[in-house]
């Protein structure tokens, strides 16, 4: 039977796409069509592990240009396979899973988030835009490049568009495409600047490790090459801004939990963290080409057609998350109030797998840390809620609330 092309369903549905599809079938595997290609689209633990699994589904060839050209760039090692991919995976791992690298970004994040916030006082913000820029300024002096306060605000608005114009062709996609030229250009500028020893960044950082690390093939990678992996490293940190966004929108709907998150309980802002990024739309799905015929499910698997697994599904699954649609972020604390065990193949809103070896963000640790420390402060941020759109529409990709979340920050109170 001819698998019936579903363009039009994955854009009027968006995130409900496979869900819905999957519904329909009664199973968790759905043959289709996409974009021309055939698709099987998979869910759940095995199938994470069978998309993960090189013999199955490479990368390699398989990102769309539109995507290269907007959200990873093009030469990412998100691209790459086998060795290529081991080797340049392994300067993110060394740069992104360090422990004290991560606690020095937190801290830094911190102590900006309270910079800003002491200015937000009697003010009206967009909780989108105010988070935005506090992460896109923390993580690029973090990661060595120098950017004064005023140019701020213009690199959080292009790390925004890069993630906001990937799943659209749009005025969203091309302001996604300009901004990457101008940033591609920039960090080109300061890797060869590098290079020929001025100017001289801190020894280590990200800015250092990427302008001299060598690739598979023995060779420096071409600095735009470099440029595309530091905006890999600074454009994923910046999009914390989403999930910071989705917990204003948590703490205004379940406020039942501010008192708690807001107490400094390190478990409870983990379990957050994880609830947040399990409960909201992020990435619909991730996938691949099989680089041979195969089978998964009792379902033909032809050469170089495409594998898709359901990230948001696989996230609201039932099986695996009772009540899926209740956000509860002590369905990941134990009964004796710590971080439970999570299965690396079963929560996947980032990806699934060993971040160390495979294609799961590497940066996934960091974003926990990140997102459970600046939480925490939005929960203590006194606020009053203006009436305003909260839909989250989930055939926008990425999704958001509609207006970022609009909230009026309580002036200090008298001395």
């Amino acid at each position: 039977m001819a698998r019936p092309e579903n363009g039009l369903q994955f854009l009027t549905r968006g995130y409900g796409w496979l869900p819905d599809k999957r519904r329909q079938l009664g199973r968790r595997t759905v043959p289709t069509r996409l974009g021309g290609l055939k698709v099987l689209a998979i869910e759940g633990p095995e199938a994470t592990r069978f998309l993960y699994d090189e013999a199955h589904v490479r990368r390699a060839h398989a990102i769309p240009e539109p995507v290269q050209g907007t959200l990873f760039g093009k030469g990412a090692v998100h691209t790459l396979d086998g060795e290529l991919h081991r080797v340049r995976k392994a300067m993110f791992v060394a740069l992104l899973m360090r422990e004290d690298g991560i606690a020095a970004l937190v801290e830094q994040a911190t102590r900006a988030w309270d910079d800003a916030a002491a200015g937000w006082r009697g003010r009206r913000i967009v909780l989108f835009d105010e988070s935005a820029e506090v992460i896109a300024g923390t993580v690029a002096r973090w990661a060595g490049i120098a950017v004064a306060d005023d140019e701020v605000p213009g690199l959080a608005r292009d790390l925004v568009a890069l993630v906001d114009g990937f799943a659209t062709g749009g005025p969203r996609h091309w302001r996604a495409r300009r901004a990457r030229g101008r940033r591609e250009a920039w960090l080109s500028e300061l890797v060869n600047q590098v290079r020929a020893g001025r100017p001289v960044v801190p020894a280590g950082s990200a800015v250092d490790v990427v302008a001299r690390h060598t690739d598979a093939d023995g060779e420096q990678l071409d600095a735009r090459v470099a440029a595309v992996e530091l905006l890999n490293i600074i454009r994923p940190t910046t999009a914390v801004a989403w999930f910071m966004t989705f917990s204003g929108h948590a703490l205004i709907r379940w406020p039942q939990h501010r008192e708690r998150l807001a107490s400094g309980d390190a478990a409870f802002a983990e379990a957050w963290a994880h609830e947040v990024r399990r409960f909201y739309p992020f990435a619909p799905f991730i996938g691949g080409r099989a680089p041979q015929e195969t089978e998964y499910d009792g379902e033909r698997i032809p050469q170089n057609s495409m594998v898709l697994l359901d990230l948001y599904g696989q996230n609201h699954d039932a099986e695996l998350w009772p009540d899926p649609y209740e956000f509860r972020p002590e369905r990941f604390l134990t009964d004796a109030g710590e971080v439970r065990a999570i299965d690396a193949f079963e929560l996947v809103p980032q990806g699934g797998g060993d971040p160390r070896t495979n294609h799961r963000c590497p940066g996934e640790q960091l974003t926990v840390a990140l997102l459970s420390a600046l939480a925490v402060r939005l929960a203590r941020l006194e606020v009053d809620v203006p009436e305003q759109d909260l839909e989250i529409a989930l055939h926008r990709i990425p999704a958001r609330p509609a207006g970022g979340v609009v909230l009026d920050v309580r002036p200090q109170p008298p001395a």
